[in-house]
């Protein structure tokens, strides 16, 4: 399936998407920069499509694990607004 030696981001990142590091990253970047912490989630997708032809029945796990990826990363980022009030 994926391959792990094209992870670029620590494994943290993957496994937990609004770490530490993250955190630090969003509130540091500019408005106008984008900052998806489950860019490698969505790397695999697309790779694993390519792999298949663009079935995307062969795919399924890597798209439930982007959507699981971006689902914990939206709401830990709402409990961080919650909690602190800021805009982002």
């Amino acid at each position: 399936m994926a391959s792990s030696g094209d992870s670029s981001g620590s494994s943290s990142s993957s496994d937990e998407p609004w770490n530490a590091e993250t955190k630090e990253k969003f509130e540091t970047k500019s408005r106008s920069e984008f900052l998806d912490p489950c860019q490698e989630a969505a790397a695999r997708s697309i790779r694993c499509l390519h792999r298949n032809g663009g079935d995307r029945s062969m795919c399924q796990d890597y798209f439930q694990a982007y959507r699981d990826c971006k689902k914990n990363w939206l709401e830990r980022r709402r409990e961080e607004r919650k909690k602190g009030g800021s805009i982002f």
